[in-house]
């Protein structure tokens, strides 16, 4: 009974990656698949409702994964991360998935998660969660994000956080990485550690007031030689 009990914990227990934060320029030098929005038509916010996982190549990118609860007001949290094996894709209500529009601080198209305020909603625009799967295990990633559009009269809202979590392809949770956006667009880059091809999939939330957008997410699809 006790030798069930350890497996039963064994089973249950979280996989855990020291994952750390790598500079996003030097991912642009290494990885060979960089993801925009461009091929949808250039369309002002509110832009192309998304009601269902996209396909682009080499990823999925939906609202969360099976297994998972999005909640919460005015943003999206993820209020049960442990996902289901094997880790998959799966929409939240409808108008309440993502969009893609043209965006003038990337100059480009862009990527909104919807919050619980919606698509038709200026304030349910980035306020989303957003996970992204990747056709093979990563050993490093990388995206760009904005936050803190400018505000009427030069005001200036508090700051919120970007939290992002990653998993690997059993739905086990690696690591929560946590960081307060800087203004305009910004990348970010995560590394598993010694080299180890370890991340499948990432969810995204933010508390920040004005939501984010995201662009030109970084992988890898050849697999090495050696």
């Amino acid at each position: 009974m006790k030798r069930l009990f350890l497996v039963a914990l064994l089973i249950a227990a979280p996989a855990r990656a020291e994952i750390h934060t790598v500079p996003y320029g030097d991912l642009l030098d290494r990885l060979d698949t960089r993801i925009g929005f461009e091929t949808l038509p250039r369309k002002p916010e509110p832009g192309i409702r998304l009601d269902a996982p996209i396909r682009l190549p080499g990823i999925w990118i939906g609202e969360h994964f099976a297994g998972q609860i999005i909640s919460g007001a005015p943003h999206d949290h993820l209020s049960v991360a442990a996902a289901k094996r094997p880790l998959r894709l799966r929409p939240g209500p409808k108008g309440q998935n993502l969009s893609v529009a043209y965006h003038r601080g990337f100059g480009s198209n862009a990527l909104f998660p919807l919050g619980p305020d919606g698509f038709d909603a200026i304030s349910g625009r980035g306020e989303g969660a957003v996970a992204i799967l990747f056709d093979n295990p990563q050993p490093e990633i990388g995206f760009r994000l904005h936050s803190d559009y400018p505000a009427p009269l030069g005001a200036t809202a508090a700051q919120g956080t970007v939290t992002v979590h990653f998993f690997n392809i059993k739905g086990q949770s690696l690591a929560l990485q946590e960081f307060s956006p800087e203004r305009g667009p910004v990348g970010h880059g995560f590394a598993c550690p010694g080299g180890a091809a370890c991340i499948s999939g990432v969810v995204i939330t933010n508390t920040d007031p004005g939501g984010i957008a995201m662009d030109d997410i970084l992988f890898q699809q050849r697999r090495p030689l050696f």
